[in-house]
């Protein structure tokens, strides 16, 4: 009996020193359902190796996805494929030239020695030629625009509207750097047209850091590219897998790999066989060099998610209740209706691609007809 009283003692004493009074033992409180909570990728490791009887997981896959149209970020995207080498007073005057629809039709300058490739002036062509020659640059625009309203009267007031400078005599005449507008295309992918102009003018200034004067700023030469860093690169905004892009195709230059004598006088097939090998270089980038930086007047994109748009638009849907095909892909129209409503504009159907991006913000009760 008095080994039970000890024993109670000794604990009360225990739990009350110094005449504070014990507590009652105080229970854990409730934990919220934790089954949720994700675990430390580690913990999860050891808590699996050390649990023998815990079954194998399958780990879940990866949903595929296929590659969706490209949205283009006109007309920022395009201005920059499309800048030309000069400016201002320094944009060469218009030269009236032979010109081909389906051909290259820009004034092309070499990157590294600024040799020019452009077509042949009319003022060169044999005296009893010049009767034959039909398409020249002073009129394959009117005759473009003519050929467009012809097909698709509902177009005429868009273009009456937005004049294309691009396939103007003034646009055919300004000297293009190859180089300087496939980086330029490099550049805009999925990026919005401002971040693009940003970071295009802040990698020119990488190679102009003796000019004070942006406006004199000059696109580097593929050598001066390849001879820089890829960090270099990156503070002008690129991101690691751009910047990587950007030198590669500089050194095709520099390696002679890719010329602008084999831009300017190859196939539109065989431009852009060889420009898809090149890394970072998609077929949406390669058409549209050829469509604004070769300036070729029948190349047509169907993997273009603003030329789906207006082309609907064009032909009568009502866009905002189309819902996207299985995949994704094809939102408002399928591959074969775009290629098939586009073959009547031959041969000039980069200018229609041209319009139908304008045409995309169109209301298509106000069109006439």
């Amino acid at each position: 009996m008095s080994s039970r009283r000890s024993a109670r003692l000794s604990a009360a004493s225990l739990n009350g020193q110094e005449g504070i009074p014990a507590q009652k033992e105080s229970t854990p409180p409730k934990v919220a359902n934790i089954s949720k909570k994700r675990k430390n990728p580690v913990e999860e490791a050891v808590s699996t190796l050390n649990n023998d009887e815990a079954s194998p997981s399958t780990p879940r896959r990866k949903r595929v996805t296929k590659p969706l149209p490209h949205v283009t970020p006109t007309p920022s995207a395009i201005g920059l494929i499309a800048a030309p080498v000069g400016f201002g007073d320094m944009a060469p005057p218009p030269i009236n030239r032979l010109t081909i629809p389906n051909a290259s039709n820009a004034t092309l300058v070499t990157p590294e020695t600024h040799r020019v490739f452009a077509n042949k002036p009319i003022d060169q062509v044999w005296p009893s030629k010049v009767s034959s020659v039909m398409t020249t640059s002073d009129n394959i625009l009117e005759e473009a625009v003519a050929h467009l309203i012809k097909v698709e009267p509902k177009l005429q007031p868009l273009i009456e509207k937005h004049p294309c400078h691009m396939f103007s005599p003034e646009g055919l005449a300004e000297e293009i750097d190859p180089f300087m507008s496939l980086v330029s295309g490099i550049i805009s992918q999925q990026v919005s047209g401002a971040a693009a102009k940003s970071i295009k003018a802040k990698f020119v200034a990488l190679f102009n850091l003796e000019e004070p004067d942006v406006a004199l700023h000059k696109f580097p030469k593929p050598s001066q590219v390849c001879s820089s860093k890829l960090e270099t690169l990156r503070t002008a905004g690129l991101s690691q897998r751009k910047a990587e892009y950007v030198m590669g195709l500089a050194e095709k230059f520099h390696k002679g790999e890719l010329t602008t004598s084999m831009l300017f006088n190859s196939s539109y097939e065989e431009v852009l066989e060889e420009l898809i090998k090149v890394r970072g270089l998609g077929k949406w980038s390669v058409e549209m060099f050829a469509c604004f930086g070769l300036k070729r007047m029948d190349v047509f994109s169907t993997g273009d998610l603003g030329v789906q748009r207006g082309m609907a638009v064009l032909a009568g849907k009502d866009v905002n209740k189309l819902k996207a095909s299985k995949g994704g892909k094809w939102k408002y129209m399928s591959e074969k209706e775009m290629e098939e409503m586009a073959e009547k504009f031959r041969p000039y159907r980069t200018l229609f691609m041209w319009y139908t991006w304008k045409f995309a913000d169109v209301d298509i009760i106000s069109l006439p007809g």
